[in-house]
């Protein structure tokens, strides 16, 4: 009895054929299913952050509760994280479907990680600092705030737009956008965490009755709180806080107003002209320009 062999040979087009079919699909979805995945976590985050800023109805983008501002950082960076760890799955994934052992890259990750570690400690150091100051609610999105970074000469001061776990980005009053490492900023000055303070100086001559200029300015305030277009930006009556220095031919008369955050500016601009005026028609001639400083406010006790 004879026995015939066949034998079966596999062209190189076969074995790419069968390597498409058994490993190139599965992989090929993997990546597609990864990328499905992450687009649908940024849209759901896009969502999120939509309807948190949606949700709040009290003023513009400056005005935001505090709580909505650590909810849109939180919900930005959770959503980041997810996406990075997908795409980590997924790699490990996909190196497993390729045959790699993940075992054997033990070794050569660690060795890696440590590289990457000495060279790369001005990253860590950025997403440390970015995940604390996230965690302690420094400041969030739609916060005023001054930022000291490390070896500048002058400080960053503008309206947050953004805040990662590495960065921070900031619009300033000339439009231009800010990019600061979290780990460079030695300090940061929020000048609207919960409320904000507008401080207006007023510089008035010596020879000037001081009872009568607090009494203008104590009718200023009270004038400026009735009034229906400053009243939605303050939280009480402007209070007179007397003489804050001496000088040989002025006095300084501090004049403080307790706002809504952001809107520190507008106000002290509205009052110096209100303060002008009532002074003039009174007769007192104001020394020197007005000088107006705003400072950020901390939490209402």
């Amino acid at each position: 009895m004879q026995t015939t062999h066949l034998a079966l040979t596999f062209t190189p087009y076969d074995r790419l054929l069968d390597w498409l079919k058994v490993t190139g699909l599965p992989i090929a979805l993997t990546i597609l299913g990864a990328l499905i995945v992450a687009r649908f976590v940024n849209w759901a985050g896009g969502r999120i952050t939509q309807r948190i800023d949606d949700n709040y109805q009290q003023g513009d983008a400056l005005v935001r509760s505090e709580a909505t501002k650590h909810r849109h950082s939180v919900a930005q960076v959770i959503t980041w994280v997810v996406i990075t760890i997908i795409y980590v799955i997924t790699a490990m994934k996909v190196l497993n479907q390729l045959g790699l052992p993940i075992g054997s890259l033990v070794a050569p990750a660690t060795v890696l990680g440590a590289a990457l570690g000495f060279g790369a400690q001005r990253v860590v150091q950025d997403i440390l600092a970015g995940f604390f100051i996230i965690t302690e609610r420094q400041y969030g999105f739609g916060d005023t705030v001054q930022i000291a970074i490390t070896g500048s000469g002058t400080d960053a001061e503008g309206v947050i737009e953004d805040v990662t776990l590495r960065v921070t980005r900031m619009r300033n009053a000339d439009g231009e956008v800010i990019t600061v490492p979290n780990g460079q900023i030695v300090k940061a000055v929020n000048l609207s965490k919960d409320w904000a303070r507008a401080v207006v100086d007023v510089p008035i001559p010596a020879t000037a009755d001081i009872n009568r200029v607090n009494d203008i300015l104590h009718r200023v305030g009270v004038d400026a709180y009735e009034d229906k277009s400053l009243r939605p930006l303050l939280l009480d009556t402007p209070s007179v806080m007397g003489v804050e220095s001496l000088a040989v031919d002025q006095v300084s008369v501090r004049m403080v107003a307790r706002t809504l955050p952001g809107k520190q500016f507008q106000v002290g601009r509205a009052l110096r002209v209100r303060v002008v005026t009532a002074l003039r028609r009174a007769g007192i001639t104001v020394a020197a320009e007005l000088e107006t400083d705003a400072v950020g406010g901390g939490d209402d006790q």
